[in-house]
């Protein structure tokens, strides 16, 4: 429940116009890319903090 005012706001814009929407499995496949690479990013930010803390 602590979600739903999250989900609200980020459906407001996408149910503001009836026009055509990028979904994941349509052309936004970029998207899965970048999720990616910003884990990559995070956990090697952890990594290498965890190598200077010893």
């Amino acid at each position: 429940m602590r979600y739903v005012p999250l989900f609200v706001l980020m459906a407001g814009p996408a149910l503001a116009h009836p026009g055509v929407h990028v979904h994941p499995h349509d052309g936004a496949s970029w998207l899965t890319v970048a999720a990616a690479l910003a884990v990559l990013a995070v956990a090697g930010g952890v990594a290498l903090a965890r190598v200077k803390g010893r």
